[in-house]
């Protein structure tokens, strides 16, 4: 294989981890980590796996004890216990200390995660799927263990290409981490291959539609995405790119490689297009049936191949052959690249079988296309389904053809995040559905509002006249609110590329289920479609209609401990419990904690996403002490391995000070601007009594510059705002508020009038509810009287959140 597709690795165990003797052989990864191998020949396999990359870990403390009939492995967490003969339930056990708590976990040789507890994974595809399904084990579990079975894995050779193991072995890896879900799936990364950073575009919007696009058509409609100002990074091509009607004699035209230049005439023009509105293109492929002799790649593929050119025989696909994959990336797939495609999508939809056994088409053509696409020193980048573990080195997975349901919306929120038990951290869907269901403008605005704090937020759908996705194809005013949650998906592009970073560095998905900080009983049974996105944000998406005539849907929230701010409205609740959260269309439950800070662009910041901001906006929440660091770094190289990138650190100050700063950038400053606009937003601070004049209580100052902030105060949203202009990168900027700021409460009666004014209920009621909230007195009064009312149970959970949000 070419250098390029032979994969890193470091396969070989320390000598000093590994007990061998006889038939087995057990090697102590980590304290928490153990691979268990048995082979009645006594040969034990050393090369990297298909999921297996690097087992050179560092040095183990452990303890071996023998004994005539058995062994024993002691760490500081697991206890093995091992007769030493073909694994058994009986000759096998381990005990698994949580860190945590004082919990044993046991598990047994044969014992499956499902029989755990396990927290679940994820699957290969949705497509088809209405509603939920079926996933894979993950590696966590409430009984603290995990299982990863590679014994039917093929080794990769020393050239790169894969081969079936020459002699048969059970290969075991045992994950016993009780209740510390991060530890696990960073060792599971230590040992499978890290999530590598995805380029700065792909966090934008994408556009993808299977539908039959002309040059112009296409291009009309991104005019037309301009004049409603909604900003798109990313152009997905489906199949009808290519040639599709075909002579039957060659099969079916599903699969492709030749550009109809019917449809565009000229598609180095086309992809210079795109590239000058700053987006990048990924094409469509089905492989499977091979190089017909009618694509215009056919002859030079044929004649390395040996395929009579005379013949017309097909070049069969076949995954199988080093050769052939080899020749297929140069031959058909690099002169699309070199006229301007940026990326492939890989649609693999024919089976799990090739001329190897155990080779699975889709793994070897995640793993080649994706090492391929990293050969000119740009990250490597592929969009293609999941293949089992070991697939997060391969993002961004296609999660399938979704059916257009409240069933299937209702599902996604929990199996994107379940992925993340298995390492899997940027799953794109089919948001707003792809296929068969029905037009529900609810529907599709609640889909967008998960998008946007989804992985990937990429709209697409099928060939169907009505069934398109442009926000004018709906309700005017689900419209208006569907543009808006576009704009906010650029407008987090400094936070959500943050989180990119972390995802690589500190081996964190960008979304994880709340038990990865949270007890399990807390977070999985009663909120299962909520989670933390990124490390600031705490997301529950609305998966239902709104209730007839109070005009909202209603979600289960959790809180955790502390003081929380609606992201959305700025309304301060206090944690701790579980909450009824009812939102009109307009918004999801979207919780930010007090302390956070959240970089943000502005709408010069949104179109060019590739491009590191001239302008930020800062949002900080008060109440608490609290710090940020941004990443920024080129957006599209591998330097960022090397640390070439720039952090910018913010701080906020509550509690012996109350101060704002940000600090002067360090790494490599030529990453970014040389001046900088920002715009600091403060949430939930009480500045009422300094309004006559807030530029003379409110400091901001650049150190040995002379710098100004205006300042101005949003009395109807408790914030303070700070801009400043043309920011020197090279000192601290620092905003200092009165001692005496504090926090201030929420305006219950505002709220509840909002609420009531929208709703679409007797006039008399809606009265009658006000007169108690503004007369009632203390919360519990004000409930009590509500009660004797003897409302609807939904409107008067909708008033009980208002008026107990924040205690």
């Amino acid at each position: 294989m070419n250098k390029e597709l032979n994969i890193a690795r470091h396969p070989v165990s320390e000598p000093g981890n590994i007990i061998c003797q006889g038939n087995y052989r057990i090697t102590i990864l980590t304290k928490r980590l153990i691979r268990f191998e048995y082979s009645s020949e006594q040969v034990f396999e050393d090369r990297a796996t298909q999921v297996v990359l690097n087992r050179d870990f560092p040095k183990v403390d452990f303890s071996l004890k023998k004994t005539a009939d058995r062994i024993e492995i002691e760490t500081d967490f697991l206890h093995v216990y091992y007769d030493g003969k073909e694994p058994s339930a009986e000759g096998l056990r381990v005990e698994i200390k949580d860190s945590r708590s004082s919990h044993i976990g046991h598990w047994y040789y044969g014992k499956e995660p499902g029989m755990a507890g396990n927290f679940g994974g994820t699957i290969r595809t949705l497509d088809e799927v209405n509603g939920s399904c079926p996933i894979d084990a993950g590696l966590l579990s409430k009984d603290g263990w995990g299982i990863l079975d590679d014994s039917a894995s093929l080794v990769i050779t020393e050239d790169g290409w894969v081969a079936v193991r020459e002699h048969s072995e059970s290969d075991i890896y045992l994950f016993g981490y009780g209740s510390d879900y991060k530890g696990c799936l960073h060792d599971f990364y230590a040992l499978t291959g890290k999530t590598p950073m995805l380029p700065r575009f792909v966090l934008g919007n994408w556009w993808s539609r299977y539908y039959e696009y002309s040059e112009e058509s296409y291009k009309a409609l991104l005019e037309r995405f301009d004049q409603e100002d909604i900003p798109f990074s990313v152009a997905v091509i489906d199949m009808d790119w290519h040639i599709v009607d075909v002579d039957p004699r060659y099969g079916s035209g599903w699969t492709g490689f030749t550009w109809n230049k019917e449809l565009f005439p000229d598609p180095q023009r086309f992809l210079k297009y795109l590239h000058g509105r700053g987006m990048k293109t990924t094409l469509n492929l089905h492989p499977a049936d091979g190089i017909r002799a009618y694509e215009d790649c056919y002859e030079d593929i044929a004649e390395k191949m040996g395929v009579d050119i005379s013949s017309q025989e097909t070049v069969e696909f076949d995954a199988a052959n080093a050769k052939f994959i080899e020749n297929y990336l140069e031959c058909v797939c690099h002169p699309h690249e070199k006229d301007g495609v940026d990326f492939w999508w890989i649609d693999w939809q024919q089976g799990t079988k090739t001329g190897l056994k155990g080779l699975d088409p889709l793994w070897i053509l995640n793993h080649f296309h994706y090492l391929d696409s990293g050969r000119t020193g740009l990250r490597p980048l592929t969009f293609s389904r999941y293949a089992g573990p070991g697939s997060h080195r391969y993002p961004i997975g296609f999660s399938g053809d979704t059916v257009i349901t409240w069933e299937s919306l209702q599902f996604q929120p929990y199996f994107t995040a379940t992925a993340s038990n298995i390492g899997y951290g940027w799953w794109s869907h089919d948001i707003g559905g792809h296929t068969h269901g029905y037009k529900d403008d609810q529907l599709e605005c609640r889909w967008y509002q998960f998008g946007v704090f989804s992985p990937i937020m990429r709209l697409h759908s099928e060939k169907n006249e009505f069934n398109g996705k442009e926000p004018w194809r709906f309700r005017k005013d689900i419209s208006e609110i569907m543009k808006r949650f576009l704009r906010l998906r650029h407008e987090l592009m400094p936070y959500l590329y943050t989180m990119n970073y972390r995802a690589y560095k500190n081996d964190e998905p960008i979304i994880q289920p709340l038990y990865y900080n949270l007890k399990w009983d807390q977070a999985f049974e009663k909120v299962p479609n909520e989670y933390f996105f990124g490390t600031e944000m705490i997301v529950n998406p609305v998966t239902s209609k709104c209730i007839e005539g109070i005009n909202v849907a209603g979600t289960t929230t959790y809180l955790p401990e502390g003081r929380f701010y609606d992201f959305f409205t700025d309304m301060i609740y206090t944690g701790g419990r579980t909450i009824d959260c009812y939102r009109t269309l307009e918004s999801i439950p979207l919780f930010v904690p007090e302390g956070s800070i959240i970089p943000m662009t502005d709408r010069r910041g949104t179109k060019e996403v590739s491009i590191n901001p001239d302008s930020l906006i800062i949002h900080v929440y008060a109440g608490k002490d609290g710090s940020f660091t941004m990443y920024e770094d080129d957006n599209e190289s591998m330097n960022y391995v090397n640390g070439d990138a720039v952090f910018t650190e913010f701080i906020m100050k509550w509690s012996d000070e109350k101060s704002f700063c940000i600090k002067a950038p360090t790494g490599n400053i030529s990453l970014i601007p040389e001046k900088r606009d920002y715009r600091v937003i403060i949430h939930g601070v009480d500045m009422t009594a300094y309004m006559e004049d807030i530029n003379k209580h409110v400091k901001s100052i650049q150190r040995n510059t002379s710098l100004k902030g205006e300042c101005s105060y949003n009395e109807s949203k408790n914030q303070l705002i700070v801009d400043m202009e043309c920011c020197d990168p090279d000192n601290d900027i620092i905003i200092t508020l009165p001692e005496d700021t504090g926090i201030k409460k929420n305006a219950v009666s505002d709220v509840v009038f909002e609420f009531l004014n929208q709703a679409e209920i007797s006039f008399a009621l809606k009265k009658d509810i006000y007169c108690a909230v503004e007369t009632g007195g203390s919360p519990d009064q004000i409930m009590e009287s509500l009660e004797q009312m003897n409302i609807a149970s939904d409107l008067y959970k909708a008033i009980y959140e208002i008026v107990f949000a924040y205690e």
